[in-house]
Parts: C-alpha cells; structure tokens; sequence
C-alpha cells in the first residue's frame, strides 16, 4: 500500500502537470482544469496558456532522482526532507522572463485573498480546480497575484474567470501561496468558453 506522503506527492505532481480539461458543466472538481482556446482570441490581450509560464527546461524533480519513493511511509525522514525540497522547488519555481509586461487573456479559477459583502479585490489565479484550497499550492510559476481595477463581485471561491491585463514578472507570497507572478487586472469577466 503506498503512503500517504507517496500519494500526496503523486497528486500534486498530476495536478500541477495535468493538461485536463474541465467538465462543461459548472461543477468542478479538484484538478479540473479550463479548456484552451487553439487560436489566439481576438483583440488587445494575447490569450496565454498556462504552459507558457513555466520555463521549458524546468524539472521541480531533479533533487528526487535516485529516491525511491515507493519504498518510503510517513514517518521516514527522507519523506520529510523530498517534500520540504519539493515544496521548496515549487515555491522559488523559475518565470519566463520575457514576459513580463505583456498584455494577456488567461482562464483560471480565482483563490480569493479578500472579500466584503461579496466583492474581491485580490486573488490568486490557478490553473486547475481547488488548488490552494483542497490542495498544496502549485509551483509559483502556476499562481498569478491579481489585484483587478474594480473589485470583482462573486458569493463563491474557486469561480472559473477569464483575467485581462499586464503581466509582471514579479514575485509575491500570501497565506495561501507563492505567485511568480503579478497582473494588474483591467477585466475579471466569468469564464466562458
């Protein structure tokens, strides 16, 4: 039977590299991820897909080669140790530079920061259903900071939404993750295919 840091560790690995696409309905469950447009939408912002915010020669794994996670449980400290690595990996995740100051469209589920009387004003934005909430965070280069024009009015967290806006290549941390990177929102609009 494998541990439950052995399944913790695989959960996380699929979530943050899954390529899923989420269900068509507006129930989503945890990993779920939005469907991506092929073509580029039209208009000022630059529709952007998630990949495209990890460097390609990115590996979080790299410190784990030559560990057999099969054989360790929850009490072993090497357990210990490749999961303080790993979230360390994923929480300094390198950003792709060159795009920093781009204008850009992504769909993502929001992770609210703040909230009063129904209206956020910060978020983070990640790529699959429950992240941050029902999950560890995914690598820093999967969390956009957002902090839109106007705030953004909603009952519920985990609400699927298209973001417009400038990308910064700028590092942020909150209580609920690291993001690589920052966008000053001009629309937060619900997602729709």
């Amino acid at each position: 039977m494998q541990s439950l840091f052995l399944k913790s560790l695989m959960l996380a690995g699929v979530l943050a590299c899954s390529h899923a696409a989420a269900a068509d309905k507006p129930d989503y469950k945890v990993g779920d991820r939005l469907p991506q447009r092929s073509a580029p939408a039209a208009g000022e912002y630059k529709e952007l897909p998630w990949d495209a915010l990890i460097p390609p020669d990115w590996n979080p794994a790299k410190d784990l080669a030559g560990l057999d996670l099969s054989k360790l449980d929850d009490a072993d400290p090497r357990a210990t140790r490749a999961l303080e690595k790993l979230r360390a990996a994923w929480d300094n995740a390198p950003i792709v530079g060159a795009l920093n100051g781009t204008r850009v469209r992504i769909g993502g589920f929001m992770v609210p920061l703040d909230g009063l009387r129904g209206q956020v004003t910060e978020f983070l934005l990640v790529p699959y259903f429950g992240a941050c909430i029902h999950t560890p965070p995914p690598p820093a280069n999967q969390i956009i900071h957002v902090v839109p024009a106007k705030p953004f009015k909603t009952d519920q967290a985990m609400d699927a939404v298209w973001v417009s806006g400038v990308l910064q290549t700028t590092r942020s941390t909150t209580g609920m993750g690291s993001a690589g990177y920052v966008m000053k929102a001009d629309v937060v609009a619900p997602f729709r295919k």
